[in-house]
């Protein structure tokens, strides 16, 4: 597999220099100054491919090219952005970009309610506390009907919290779910906006009244829409999982299981009509048997997250070591290996470590536990080859 990392372009901390002198080979990144929506002009995506090669590296993966949300719950505007997706998938094939990661999560993307969620050799890592996320949707959302969607355990672990939280706790869990984890890669919220869980309310009236079924068909339609185009440049589109794979807040999850991955690869099935292999988000749900999905999708992946979460009581689940946790990366990358030359793959959510917590690094994204987390994959890389090559 093409060992690849996720940039966040010029401005990024972590530079390609940087990069290169830690065995990367290939970069993921995107536009992140282009509005979602706007067209990426050949000539922006030629000046950061350009930037990316100058440093005797190549831009692997976009990621991502956003979807959005008028398109996934069928708004007015979709005919208008959809059109404006495929100038901009054009322009990356014309331009030799032809592997795009995008997600179709409605409102937001991954949810973690603790960014620095202490090991006790001193490091952190990322965290979803269940009862926590809970509080958040029941007593700071205050969603109507939220009550429903949890057990009877959670909600009596949310009434104690609610006697002991504090102000300070709770601006931390509205910072941790709907703006940390979102605003840095063209999310709907951003640090600096004012009343962050006003905007967020809003964006979840937009999908009122869309189940599961009319999301999937929003879903179907777009891919629909997309692949002649990257049947003619050659661009291979691979849906995020969502993360963490099941339902929350009361919005149609529709990428979750072995079930909805087969839905969408048949409901549009063109082989640039594929996934990317998410091993962090997968196990992060106990009913995924991860290494049998590898299996099952290997011939549809297009690109790779090598990353493990072990789940523990309640429905919370941590981070775990690239060495540890369900996904089984040893199994993976001997499944992956076998499957096609140069596969991108990058390492995902490191650790916090060394010093990382002081330099401003976006959450789960730090440079040395990232950079310890791909040494780790490398060696397993180097060992299956061998193996493979022995028999």
């Amino acid at each position: 597999m093409e060992k690849t990392w996720r940039w966040f372009g010029k401005k990024d901390k972590i530079t390609l220099d940087m990069l290169r002198q830690i065995g990367v080979e290939g970069i993921v990144t995107a536009l992140h100054e282009v509005p979602n929506g706007e067209i990426w002009t050949l000539e922006a995506i030629e000046d950061l491919r350009d930037y990316i090669e100058s440093f005797g590296l190549r831009w692997s993966v976009v990621e991502s090219l956003p979807v959005c949300e008028a398109i996934k719950y069928a708004g007015p505007e979709r005919e208008r952005l959809i059109e404006n997706y495929k100038v901009s998938l054009a322009n990356l094939g014309k331009a030799g970009v032809k592997t795009v990661c995008y997600n179709f999560m409605p409102v937001i993307d991954w949810i973690r309610t603790d960014l620095y969620h202490p090991w006790p050799d001193g490091t952190s890592s990322l965290y979803f506390d269940m009862a926590r996320f809970a509080y958040f949707d029941l007593k700071i959302l205050c969603r109507e009907g939220a009550e429903a969607d949890y057990t009877r355990e959670i909600l009596d672990k949310v009434e104690e919290l609610d006697k002991v939280i504090t102000d300070a706790e709770k601006d931390d869990l509205i910072d941790s779910i709907i703006v940390k984890t979102q605003g840095f890669v063209n999310g709907n919220i951003k640090e600096g906006d004012l009343n962050p869980v006003e905007i967020f309310r809003s964006l979840l009236k937009q999908y009122d009244g869309i189940t599961r079924d009319q999301l999937r068909e929003n879903m179907r339609y777009f891919l629909a829409e997309i692949m002649p185009v990257c049947e003619e440049y050659g661009v291979n589109m691979c849906v995020h999982p969502d993360d963490p794979p099941f339902q929350v807040l009361g919005l149609p999850r529709i990428v979750t299981c072995e079930e909805d991955i087969e839905w969408f690869l048949s409901a549009v099935d063109n082989p640039h009509n594929g996934l990317t292999f998410c091993a962090g988000s997968l196990s992060a749900g106990a009913h995924n048997d991860v290494v049998s999905m590898a299996r099952k999708f290997a011939d549809r992946t297009h690109f790779v997250h090598l990353r493990s979460c072990n789940v523990l009581e309640g429905g919370n689940f941590i981070e775990a070591s690239h060495l540890a946790g369900r996904a089984d990366l040893v199994e993976l990358v001997k499944i992956f290996q076998r499957q096609k030359a140069d596969l991108p793959m990058r390492v995902d959510h490191g650790r916090t470590m060394l010093g990382d917590e002081k330099l401003g690094y976006n959450p789960g994204y730090s440079f040395h536990g990232r950079m310890l987390a791909l040494g780790q994959v490398d060696g397993i890389m180097a060992a299956v080859k061998q193996l493979c090559e022995e028999k």
